[in-house]
Parts: structure tokens; C-alpha cells; sequence
């Protein structure tokens, strides 16, 4: 799976070539045969007898390009001027920027926009501070917070190297719902100064979204929050992941025919998405479901539970799932069970085990990029697998969810995101994959399906006002 070239590795090489024919062909042959795989092709100068293109070319990897420009060397007549790292090229500057919706051309403009005349607007906030949920940015603004403690598979990266990802979500967050989205990298780790920072900035935004906070201080910061703002807070590890799961599962009930309230569930990992996969279940009417953390299966026999060192979420964990107090690996209990679902690590126990799962097993390996159990060898023993990468079918991604939740959260002035939100949102996602489109490798929308944030913010906006979390 390592070796597939992929745009992450994209790069333009800029290659002096002989003006004769053949030459060109000659390179792209070497480009090949080195493992690249080109894509554009663009002439940029002729001289005399030479020509400069400029290649466009995906690779496996950055050791795999010093390969590549020395195939190209090797050709009579070929050298390399210049080597362009794409997605440095992308992030160069930042992903985003600022702009003025109403341009200042005249006098007229800048007394409305600025003073004298923003001071009217001022004073009618300051006598109904709701107003500025419809006169400024609120309206339309989602802070992204993180402390760069838990980043992608990176671990504790710290705030200034967070930001690419942050600014990534913002630019998603505008991509698919149109919510202008700001990061916010904070220099601290103590939950306490990270809900301070949060509530001090809160005037300024009409959401808060947090992202890639380590566990288990993830669900103190977000669950003070919530009792503590009156604007939305989300935790995208947490229940974005969680949305989209659960809203793969219900269409591979379609197909499977299985009830949720009668599966029997294994989930290993039990950090931020673990434990909110654990809990929509739950909500959503599973109720046999067993967890494993990097110690083996969770119970309240655990000697860490017993001497109470286990941490408070997972001593919930303990007292919720689990009635036989099983313990061990999670691979010796894989026997009789429907689902797992994967949010741990590689390679965590061989295909093979997957035998002992009820007929119709679906295996949700979320481990990225390097999945629980390799799809190609799951494949013989489940009839459906899902994914957290894109070059396989049924990907579990995040930005089905989180934009839409958002959108629907912004437009019914939602003070907050409930469980029920969450469950209308799994569904609004699983009901746009049609009956006649609904099959083993199709049980979840495309991340660039443009319908999916729309039918995912009516849902969230219905079931807010349905719930009394925004005015009716």
C-alpha cells in the first residue's frame, strides 16, 4: 500500500530536453520506469535546439524522487533545471486569506462600512447583543481550536505545526458549506486556559470547532465548553467520525439486513473517535458492544479499573460495555460478532480471525494510513469493508459531517449540537446513497458529493429546532 504514487508527492519537474524526436518519449519512459506516473506535460520555452517542459509527476514518496531525476539524467540529451514540491507549493503563504464583501470605491461606501456610520450598528448590538448573530461575522464563523497535541498521525506536534491542518479545515469548511472558518493554534495544553481562550474569543464566533486535542483531556475541554457557551461546540475527532460511521453502518444494515439494535459490536481504540463511535451507537440503538484499548479489552475486572488508575472515560467505558468481563487481546474475541470497527493501530491481528464473525461481517478498519486489517485480506471474510483512506471504496471521512453540521448549526442559531443532531445527520448522509446506487463497495457518499452538506444542515437544522436547541 506504501509504494502507490499519490498527489501527497506530487512535483513539477522543469527538464531541458534535446529538440529531436524521441527525446521526449525517451524521459517519460524513464519517468515511468522509475515509478513515477505523469501527469500534465507543458512546454515552456524553445532555444535553438531545446526544448524546457515542465512535468507534472506523482511519486510514492520523497525518497522516490531523487530516483526519478536521475533517470532523467541518464537520458542522452535531458537534464533537470528545477524540482517544485506541489503541496509546499500549495501551502505557500497559507491556504487562506481575507476579503471585503462590500468594496470601498466611494465616500458613501466607507461612512457605511466604517465610521460614522458603523457606530449605529454598534449601539443596536450593544442593546441586543443577539443582533451580532446577524450583523457581524458571527453570523457565518467558526473558530477552529486546537493545541497541536494529537495532529493527524503525527501525535504532538505543537500549535505552529497544526496550522497546515487547521487551515485545511477551514478551507473545507468553505469549500462544502460555504462557513467561513478561522484556526486558532493555541501555545498551551491546560484544559483550563484552553476553555478560558475559548470563551474569551466566543464574542467573535458562532461556533467553536475543536480539532486534534489529545485524549482524554479532549472530552473535559469540550464537555466544559458546552455547559459554558451558548454557541455551538463540536469536536470533529470525536463526532464527526462517529456521524459518518454511523452513518455507513445503517446503509450496511440495508444490505445486510441486520438490525442495529440486534449487532454485536467490537470497536478497538479508545481514544476522542472510540469512545464517540461507542456513544452514537449506543444512542442509535446498538447495544452489545465490547471495547479495547492498547492494554486488551476494557472491563470493570481490569486490574486498572480495580486499583482506579484507569482514567474516568474509560472507566465509563468499563461500566457501559462489557457485561462478561471478558478480557485479552480483541483478536481472540472477534467470535459472533457483526461489526468491528477499527480506530487503533495497524496490523492489529491477522486476517484470518475475521472467520469467526457472523456471516455477513462488516469490518470498518479506520487505522490511516495503514489500516486494523488490510481490506485485500479482509475481503474473503466480510462482506462489507470500509476504510479511512480515499484510494479504497467506502471511506469514512470527516468532511461528510462536520461542514454540514455547521451549516445546519449557523442557519437555525443553534446554541448547541445534540446527540439527536448528530444521529439526523448519519442519516441525512446514508439516505442520499440511493437504493438502486446501494452496494457492498457503495455504502457511503463521495467526500466530493456537492448534495451532501446541504440535505446534512436541513437535518441539523430541523432536529435543532425540533429539540428546542434554536428558536422555533
Amino acid at each position: 500500500m506504501s509504494g502507490t504514487p499519490s498527489a501527497q508527492y506530487s512535483i513539477v519537474l522543469r527538464v531541458e530536453i534535446d529538440h529531436r524526436p524521441g527525446a521526449l518519449g525517451a524521459v517519460a519512459s524513464a519517468i515511468g520506469a522509475a515509478g513515477g506516473v505523469i501527469g500534465d506535460v507543458a512546454l515552456v520555452s524553445v532555444t535553438g535546439d531545446t526544448l524546457v517542459r515542465d512535468i507534472t509527476v506523482s511519486a510514492s514518496g520523497q525518497g522516490a524522487w531523487d530516483a526519478i531525476t536521475t533517470a532523467i539524467a541518464e537520458q542522452a540529451g535531458a537534464r533537470v533545471v528545477q524540482l517544485v514540491d506541489r503541496t509546499f507549493q500549495v501551502h505557500e503563504g497559507g491556504k487562506l486569506e481575507t476579503t471585503a464583501k462590500h468594496p470601498l470605491k466611494t465616500r458613501d461606501d466607507l461612512a457605511m462600512a466604517y465610521t460614522p456610520g458603523v457606530a449605529r450598528v454598534c449601539d443596536a448590538i450593544a442593546a441586543d447583543p443577539a443582533l451580532s448573530h446577524d450583523l457581524t461575522i458571527r453570523k457565518n464563523t467558526v473558530a477552529v481550536v486546537t493545541d497541536g497535541t494529537a495532529v493527524l498521525g503525527l501525535g504532538d506536534i505543537g500549535p505552529e505545526a497544526s496550522l497546515p491542518v487547521m487551515e485545511g479545515k477551514a478551507v473545507l469548511f468553505k469549500e462544502f458549506a460555504g462557513v467561513d472558518a478561522f484556526p486558532l493554534a493555541l501555545s498551551t495544553k491546560d484544559p483550563d486556559e484552553i476553555v478560558a481562550i475559548c470563551k474569551a474569543v466566543a464574542p467573535t464566533f458562532g461556533g467553536i470547532n475543536l480539532e486534534d486535542i489529545s485524549a482524554p483531556r479532549c472530552f473535559e475541554i469540550e464537555d466544559r465548553l458546552k455547559a459554558e457557551l451558548d454557541i455551538p461546540v463540536f469536536h470533529d475527532d470525536q463526532h464527526g467520525t462517529a456521524i459518518v460511521t454511523l452513518a455507513a453502518l445503517i446503509n450496511a444494515c440495508r444490505i445486510t439486513g441486520k438490525r442495529l439494535e440486534d449487532l454485536s459490536v467490537l470497536v478497538t481504540g479508545l481514544g476522542a473517535a472510540g469512545v464517540a463511535v461507542t456513544k452514537i451507537l449506543l444512542s442509535a440503538g446498538v447495544t452489545d458492544i465490547i471495547g479495547a484499548d492498547s492494554k486488551g479489552l476494557v472491563s470493570t475486572s481490569r486490574p486498572d479499573y480495580v486499583d482506579g488508575s484507569m482514567n474516568s472515560v474509560k472507566r465509563w467505558y468499563a461500566e457501559m460495555s462489557n457485561p462478561e468481563g471478558l478480557t485479552g487481546p480483541p483478536g481472540d474475541h472477534l467470535g459472533g460478532r457483526d461489526l468491528f470497527v477499527g480506530l487503533s493501530g495497524a496490523r492489529l491481528f491477522p486476517a484470518e480471525r475475521l472467520a469467526a464473525m457472523n456471516d455477513d461481517a462488516m469490518v470498518f478498519a479506520m487505522a490511516n494510513p495503514n489500516p486494523e486489517v488490510a481490506p485485500e485480506e479482509a475481503a474473503p471474510y466480510a462482506r462489507i469493508i470500509a476504510t479511512g483512506r480515499s484510494d479504497y471504496p467506502n471511506q469514512i471521512n470527516n468532511v461528510l459531517a462536520f461542514p454540514g453540521i455547521f451549516r445546519g448549526a449557523l442557519d437555525a442559531r443553534a446554541t448547541r449540537i445534540t446527540e439527536g443532531m448528530k444521529i439526523a445527520a448519519a442519516h441525512a448522509i446514508a439516505g442520499l446513497v440511493a437504493d438502486e446506487d446501494l452496494r457492498e463497495d457503495h455504502i457511503i457518499p463521495s467526500v466530493f458529493d456537492r448534495e451532501v452538506a446541504p440535505a446534512v444542515a436541513a437535518a441539523v437544522a430541523e432536529e435543532a429546532v425540533a429539540e428546542a436547541a434554536a428558536p422555533a
